[in-house]
Protein backbone atom coordinates (compact mmCIF):
# COMPACT_ATOMS: atom_id res chain seq x y z
CA UNK A 1 0.00 0.00 0.00
CA UNK A 2 1.09 3.56 -0.73
CA UNK A 3 0.07 6.89 0.79
CA UNK A 4 -0.68 10.28 -0.71
CA UNK A 5 -1.66 13.46 1.11
CA UNK A 6 -3.73 15.87 -0.97
CA UNK A 7 -5.63 19.10 -0.40
CA UNK A 8 -7.90 20.85 -2.85
CA UNK A 9 -10.62 22.78 -1.08
CA UNK A 10 -12.89 21.27 1.53
CA UNK A 11 -11.71 17.84 2.62
CA UNK A 12 -15.28 16.53 2.53
CA UNK A 13 -15.28 16.95 -1.28
CA UNK A 14 -11.92 15.31 -1.90
CA UNK A 15 -12.76 12.44 0.46
CA UNK A 16 -16.15 11.75 -1.16
CA UNK A 17 -14.66 11.71 -4.64
CA UNK A 18 -11.54 9.65 -4.00
CA UNK A 19 -13.44 7.02 -1.98
CA UNK A 20 -15.11 6.09 -5.26
CA UNK A 21 -11.89 5.31 -7.16
CA UNK A 22 -10.76 1.72 -7.67
CA UNK A 23 -7.53 0.99 -5.86
CA UNK A 24 -8.22 3.49 -3.08
CA UNK A 25 -8.34 1.60 0.21
CA UNK A 26 -8.88 4.45 2.68
CA UNK A 27 -9.35 8.22 2.66
CA UNK A 28 -8.87 10.06 5.96
CA UNK A 29 -9.65 13.78 6.28
CA UNK A 30 -7.24 15.82 8.35
CA UNK A 31 -4.94 18.80 8.56
CA UNK A 32 -1.36 19.27 7.36
CA UNK A 33 1.10 21.93 6.32
CA UNK A 34 0.62 24.10 9.39
CA UNK A 35 2.18 25.00 12.69
CA UNK A 36 -0.22 23.98 15.47
CA UNK A 37 0.61 20.69 17.19
CA UNK A 38 -3.06 19.81 17.75
CA UNK A 39 -5.23 21.72 15.27
CA UNK A 40 -9.01 21.66 15.46
CA UNK A 41 -11.51 22.18 12.66
CA UNK A 42 -12.60 25.49 14.18
CA UNK A 43 -8.99 26.78 14.36
CA UNK A 44 -8.13 25.60 10.84
CA UNK A 45 -11.31 27.11 9.34
CA UNK A 46 -10.60 30.39 11.11
CA UNK A 47 -7.15 30.46 9.47
CA UNK A 48 -5.38 30.40 12.84
CA UNK A 49 -2.99 27.48 12.23
CA UNK A 50 -1.79 27.76 8.58
CA UNK A 51 -2.90 24.14 8.06
CA UNK A 52 -4.71 23.02 4.92
CA UNK A 53 -7.70 20.72 4.94
CA UNK A 54 -6.29 17.57 3.32
CA UNK A 55 -6.99 13.89 2.94
CA UNK A 56 -4.52 11.12 3.44
CA UNK A 57 -5.16 8.43 0.85
CA UNK A 58 -4.03 4.83 1.23
CA UNK A 59 -4.06 3.14 -2.16
CA UNK A 60 -2.93 -0.04 -3.87
CA UNK A 61 -0.04 1.12 -6.03
CA UNK A 62 -0.38 -1.97 -8.23
CA UNK A 63 -4.00 -1.13 -9.05
CA UNK A 64 -3.79 2.66 -9.07
CA UNK A 65 -0.54 4.47 -9.71
CA UNK A 66 0.35 7.71 -7.94
CA UNK A 67 0.42 9.55 -11.29
CA UNK A 68 -3.10 8.33 -12.07
CA UNK A 69 -4.33 9.31 -8.61
CA UNK A 70 -2.93 12.79 -9.18
CA UNK A 71 -4.76 13.11 -12.49
CA UNK A 72 -8.03 12.27 -10.73
CA UNK A 73 -7.20 14.69 -7.90
CA UNK A 74 -6.43 17.56 -10.26
CA UNK A 75 -9.68 16.94 -12.15
CA UNK A 76 -11.90 17.33 -9.07
CA UNK A 77 -10.73 20.76 -7.99
CA UNK A 78 -9.39 23.92 -9.61
CA UNK A 79 -5.62 23.99 -9.03
CA UNK A 80 -5.27 27.43 -10.65
CA UNK A 81 -6.96 29.45 -7.89
CA UNK A 82 -4.87 30.40 -4.90
CA UNK A 83 -6.37 29.75 -1.48
CA UNK A 84 -9.83 28.87 -2.70
CA UNK A 85 -12.06 26.24 -4.19
CA UNK A 86 -15.39 27.60 -5.34
CA UNK A 87 -16.97 29.54 -2.49
CA UNK A 88 -14.52 28.14 0.08
CA UNK A 89 -11.91 30.86 0.53
CA UNK A 90 -8.80 30.90 2.71
CA UNK A 91 -5.39 29.26 2.86
CA UNK A 92 -6.94 26.23 4.56
CA UNK A 93 -8.59 25.44 1.18
CA UNK A 94 -5.41 25.76 -0.88
CA UNK A 95 -4.37 23.22 -3.46
CA UNK A 96 -1.50 21.24 -1.97
CA UNK A 97 0.28 17.93 -2.42
CA UNK A 98 2.35 16.84 0.54
CA UNK A 99 4.87 14.35 -0.77
CA UNK A 100 6.03 11.27 1.10
CA UNK A 101 9.32 10.87 -0.80
CA UNK A 102 11.43 12.30 -3.62
CA UNK A 103 9.78 10.04 -6.21
CA UNK A 104 6.37 11.48 -5.37
CA UNK A 105 7.72 15.01 -5.62
CA UNK A 106 9.16 14.31 -9.06
CA UNK A 107 5.89 12.76 -10.26
CA UNK A 108 3.85 15.71 -8.94
CA UNK A 109 6.09 18.19 -10.73
CA UNK A 110 5.81 16.17 -13.98
CA UNK A 111 2.02 15.95 -13.73
CA UNK A 112 1.71 19.69 -13.07
CA UNK A 113 3.88 20.41 -16.14
CA UNK A 114 1.74 18.04 -18.25
CA UNK A 115 -1.53 19.61 -17.10
CA UNK A 116 -0.33 23.18 -17.55
CA UNK A 117 0.66 22.36 -21.10
CA UNK A 118 -2.40 20.30 -22.05
CA UNK A 119 -5.37 21.58 -20.03
CA UNK A 120 -5.00 24.79 -18.06
CA UNK A 121 -4.65 28.28 -19.49
CA UNK A 122 -3.68 29.69 -16.08
CA UNK A 123 -0.69 28.48 -14.08
CA UNK A 124 -1.28 25.74 -11.52
CA UNK A 125 -0.67 27.18 -8.05
CA UNK A 126 -0.67 23.87 -6.18
CA UNK A 127 1.89 23.85 -3.40
CA UNK A 128 4.23 20.85 -3.36
CA UNK A 129 5.89 20.24 -0.02
CA UNK A 130 7.21 17.27 1.93
CA UNK A 131 4.78 15.89 4.49
CA UNK A 132 5.82 16.65 8.03
CA UNK A 133 2.80 15.87 10.17
CA UNK A 134 -0.72 14.75 9.41
CA UNK A 135 -3.44 15.34 12.00
CA UNK A 136 -6.59 13.26 11.65
CA UNK A 137 -9.72 15.45 11.68
CA UNK A 138 -12.40 15.02 14.30
CA UNK A 139 -14.80 12.06 13.99
CA UNK A 140 -17.67 14.16 12.63
CA UNK A 141 -15.55 14.99 9.57
CA UNK A 142 -14.82 11.36 8.68
CA UNK A 143 -17.10 9.98 5.92
CA UNK A 144 -18.98 13.28 6.05
CA UNK A 145 -20.71 12.94 2.68
CA UNK A 146 -21.74 9.34 3.32
CA UNK A 147 -23.27 10.34 6.68
CA UNK A 148 -24.89 13.59 5.45
CA UNK A 149 -25.88 13.18 1.77
CA UNK A 150 -28.92 15.44 2.05
CA UNK A 151 -27.10 18.27 3.84
CA UNK A 152 -27.08 21.47 1.74
CA UNK A 153 -23.31 21.64 1.19
CA UNK A 154 -23.26 18.00 0.10
CA UNK A 155 -26.06 18.48 -2.40
CA UNK A 156 -24.86 21.79 -3.83
CA UNK A 157 -21.08 21.33 -3.80
CA UNK A 158 -20.17 17.65 -3.46
CA UNK A 159 -22.87 16.06 -5.64
CA UNK A 160 -21.73 17.96 -8.78
CA UNK A 161 -18.09 16.98 -8.13
CA UNK A 162 -19.08 13.32 -7.87
CA UNK A 163 -21.14 13.53 -11.06
CA UNK A 164 -18.17 15.10 -12.86
CA UNK A 165 -15.92 12.37 -11.46
CA UNK A 166 -18.30 9.64 -12.66
CA UNK A 167 -18.45 11.15 -16.14
CA UNK A 168 -14.72 11.75 -16.50
CA UNK A 169 -13.38 8.65 -14.75
CA UNK A 170 -16.15 6.08 -15.30
CA UNK A 171 -13.58 3.33 -15.95
CA UNK A 172 -11.99 4.01 -12.54
CA UNK A 173 -15.13 4.16 -10.39
CA UNK A 174 -15.79 1.38 -7.89
CA UNK A 175 -18.83 -0.60 -8.97
CA UNK A 176 -21.95 0.75 -7.26
CA UNK A 177 -20.26 3.93 -6.02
Amino acid sequence: MAKATLGGGCFWCIEAALQRIEGVEEVVPGYAGGESEDPTYREVCAGETSHAEVVQVTFDGDELGFRELLHVFFSIHNPTTKDREGNDVGSQYRSIVLTHDDDQRSIVEDVIDELEEAIYDDPIVTEVEPIETFHVAEDEHQDYYEKNPSQGYCRVVIDPKIEKLRAQWKDKIVEGA
